[in-house]
């Protein structure tokens, strides 16, 4: 009996990482830019519209619940309707909807409401965004694919 070949006993030879860096960084690059594009909206919306102290923070609450609802639009379009060019989805899906939306506001929000001394505030808050946010996609995706549906020939 003989001994394989050590050639086929050995691990294929990582790709250059050059090629891996030119393949991700439009793709960081266009994260970033939309994420930048996202954050500053919702910035302008909590200016506009301030959180009164111990009050329910509205323009967080209506920001990630909008922003829920066209990630919704967005992906039945870019999945059902039209084939989106490669960068379309980490721009505006990752960046412009992920800045635009926010986790973090959300639990700040929380934390200094029931620090506040407005618990039963901070708890409505607590359940209400996510059920609402989740609806809103539910309904945004329904919507658009039998608008979408409808308007076939």
């Amino acid at each position: 009996m003989t001994a394989p070949e050590t050639e086929t006993l050995r691990a294929p030879a990582p790709a250059p990482r050059r090629r891996a860096w030119r393949t991700q960084a439009p793709i960081v690059a266009v994260v970033a830019l939309g994420g930048a594009v996202g954050a500053t909206a919702r910035y302008a919306g909590a200016l506009w519209w301030p959180a009164q102290p111990g009050g329910f923070p509205w323009a967080t609450f209506w920001t990630n619940v909008v922003g829920c609802a066209v990630i919704g639009v967005f992906m039945v379009v870019i999945t059902d309707v039209w084939a989106a060019h490669r960068l379309v989805r980490p721009f505006f899906g990752t960046g412009v909807l992920g800045g635009f939306t926010t986790f973090s506001t959300y639990a700040v929000d929380i934390q200094k409401l029931v620090d506040g001394g407005h618990p039963r505030t901070g708890l409505a808050y607590l359940a209400a965004t996510p059920v609402a946010a989740l609806t809103a996609v539910w309904l945004a995706v329904v919507t658009t694919r039998r608008v979408l549906k409808w308007r076939q020939p």
